[in-house]
């Protein structure tokens, strides 16, 4: 606030112009107590002090409210004032009360509704702008492009039928406003029309008043039956997006899990890579010094080449046992390439499914297009014959004004009954939210169970883990009992072991991709049907919008159809059996809405067991997938196990020559050469 006095100050000195001291005074005893509010109601301002203001609104970002009521503003001094308010991006409350403002402060209001993108509230009680039809119709202009404010207060501002029908036009485009307030003018019968057609088209407002208006009581209930299916349905719409930003989180944090855990894959396969890159390098250093100490000592080898000749037979039978191992080896990738092919019918009859499904949700959404656009005609004709009948009553009007005292009863009547419907539409949706709830704690429930039948996986997951180390622990003794027959025969077999590991590790690389591209796979095919989920949920509430708006345009059919009986009572029976037989096809559209209501809760149950049943074929495939690499380490535990065998077999031919060496002759005759 001192600072704005500040501004204030120094733009009067700079433009030559003497400060109001009545401002002056007012912004210093506001300057204390409301830090946003900018307070001048009841100072009579000049145009002079108008235009400083302005400038100093212009780039003003501390007040939020400005309060300029009975300031008996000239036609100048509010049109420098509101120009100053056009760029202005922190007001959000104008009061201009009391004002007197004219053709002029009609017109640049009109500019600055179209101009200013802040402004959320308007307050313009006792003024004239409705006496101007053409600087009121440039103020409706603007409040057509304006996208912003909420509320506006038009009281006393002898508003004529014209000035109305000017402002339904623009309430006919404006989405913004939900608040208005229109009492006290002088928009009458034909205005109350208006602005009653421009409601039916807007949605946004949900408060009117229109007291003290001279329109007819009719209309004015009709007009507060229109707000207050406003009200409701942007309710509605706002439970709506609640729950639309509850699943998107909900889908978005089980994005999030798969991402992590795919990453977690990612990242096991890559230290497993690596630590079989380093054994393999350790292992070929330690065969690199091995084949050093053999070419080193060929020559003491050749002399003992006899002497070996009695170790053939032996070698004999390594070879067999050997073969029998090859054959085991080729046992294990037959079963390998078993289960391969059994995943892959797996996969293709879940893809056949997920087709079948589709294309009858396609073809139950179809069906539902249809029905609904011969519900849309239905609803046309239903319009135009309400239009006819419309006709036929505003010629009997005339001829049924001395039946209006006994008719009031039946108006009372007519509107108790409404209220007992709205009772039941009322329980009916309580109803409605009740099998929801019951609905979502059935798929946690779902949910929950599946999680327990996974735990039992992992239980006899690790039986049979446990079992295998058993089995694991039993070959480490048969290989200890076999290492000294077959440390003799390394020298022969190593380098059909090098060719097998090769062979075995390049089927481990196949192996990997495969399963990545198996797992991409899911993957896109998850995202598919959680798309298609996602465009059958947005059509269901699209539906479900058309099927509110017609309930209500059917409530609203039949409140116009019971008002038309009860004028009609007393001299025109004809007119009654009419509206009698619309009543029964309306009664008949009722059943087959509520046919179509059923429907549409059959299907948000398919979606719902599609989503569960989507869920537990991912479920299944995570498993698979952890099954798998469980299965890869294992293998690679074993293949790591048989590198060390390896290089303990090396280690142990290793010694066993160098003993053998020193301990024959030609090592006594070359340890004095050395």
């Amino acid at each position: 606030m001192e600072d704005f006095r500040r501004t204030y100050l120094r733009l009067c000195k700079e433009g030559s112009v003497e400060p109001q001291d009545s401002v002056v005074a007012q912004l210093q005893e506001s300057r204390a107590t409301h830090g946003s509010r900018l307070d001048l109601s009841g100072q009579s301002l000049s145009a002079d002090t108008c235009a400083m203001l302005a400038t100093a609104l212009q780039k003003d970002t501390v007040f939020t409210e400005v309060l300029l009521s009975d300031c008996m503003l000239s036609e100048e001094g509010a049109k420098v004032l509101l120009s100053g308010l056009f760029d202005n991006t922190t007001v959000k409350v104008l009061d201009l009360k009391g004002n007197n403002l004219r053709s002029t402060g009609a017109e640049v209001l009109g500019k600055l509704l179209a101009r200013n993108k802040t402004l959320h509230r308007l307050v313009l009680e006792w003024n004239a702008l409705g006496v101007w039809e053409e600087a009121f119709s440039l103020f409706c202009g603007g409040l057509c492009s304006n996208s912003v404010l909420t509320q506006l207060d038009l009281r006393n501002n002898q508003i004529n039928h014209h000035g109305a029908a000017e402002l339904a036009l623009a309430l006919k485009r404006n989405t913004a406003v939900q608040e208005l307030d229109l009492r006290w003018n002088n928009i009458g019968l034909l205005g109350g029309r208006t602005l009653l057609e421009a409601l039916q088209k807007n949605k946004s407002i949900m408060q009117l008043e229109m007291a003290g208006n001279n329109i007819p009581s009719d209309t004015l209930k009709a007009l507060e039956q229109i707000t207050g299916h406003n009200s409701d349905r942007q309710s509605t719409l706002r439970d709506s997006r609640s729950r639309t930003q509850v699943l998107s989180k909900e889908i978005q944090s089980l994005k999030e899990e798969k991402g992590r855990q795919f990453l977690g894959l990612m990242e096991t396969i890559d230290r497993q890579r690596e630590e079989m890159g380093r054994s393999n390098g350790s292992t070929s250093i330690q065969i690199g010094q091995l084949q050093e100490a053999l070419n080193e000592r060929k020559s003491a080898v050749n002399s003992l080449t006899a002497k070996l000749q009695m170790t053939e037979a032996a070698l004999a039978l390594s070879e067999q046992k050997n073969h029998n191992m090859g054959e085991l080896l080729t046992r294990l990738k037959s079963e390998k390439e078993q289960q391969r092919e059994q995943q892959s019918r797996v996969t293709k009859k879940e893809q056949e499914d997920s087709a079948l499904r589709e294309g009858k949700l396609l073809r139950e959404i179809q069906n539902l297009t249809e029905t609904n656009s011969q519900l849309k005609n239905k609803v046309e004709e239903l319009e135009r014959r309400c239009k006819s009948q419309q006709q036929q009553i505003f010629e009997l009007k005339q001829e049924l004004t001395n039946s209006t005292a006994e008719l009031k009863l039946q108006l009372a009547q007519a509107e108790d009954r409404l209220e007992i419907e709205k009772r039941r539409s009322k329980q009916a949706l309580q109803d409605m939210d009740i099998l929801r709830q019951k609905e979502v704690e059935h798929v946690n429930r779902h949910l929950e169970d599946s999680e327990r039948a996974l735990q039992e996986r992992i239980l006899k997951l690790e039986g049979q883990r446990i079992q295998l180390e058993e089995e694991l622990s039993k070959a480490r003794a048969a290989c200890v009992t076999e290492r000294t027959q077959a440390e003799e025969e390394l020298g022969k077999v190593r380098a059909q072991v090098r060719l097998e590991e090769q062979e075995h590790v390049s089927t481990l690389g196949e192996k990997l991709r495969s399963v990545r591209s198996l797992q991409q796979e899911a993957q896109l095919h998850c995202s598919q049907q959680k798309q298609t989920i996602s465009e059958l949920q947005a059509k269901n509430s699209q539906q479900i919008m058309e099927i509110n708006g017609l309930r209500r345009r059917t409530e609203e059919l039949q409140q116009e159809l019971s008002s038309k009986d009860q004028e009609k009572v007393a001299e025109v029976g004809r007119v009654r059996v009419e509206l009698q037989e619309q009543i029964g096809h309306l009664h008949a559209e009722r059943t087959a809405q509520g046919g179509l209501k059923e429907k549409i809760s059959a299907l948000e149950r398919e979606n719902k067991a599609l989503g569960s049943n989507h869920r537990e074929v991912l479920l299944d495939k995570e498993s698979e997938m952890s099954s798998m690499l469980e299965k890869l380490r294992l293998k690679e535990a074993e293949i790591q196990r048989m590198r060390e065998d390896e290089a303990h077999r090396a280690s142990y031919l290793q010694s066993a020559i160098l003993t053998y060496v020193q301990g024959s002759p030609l090592g006594h005759y070359s340890s004095p050469k050395k």
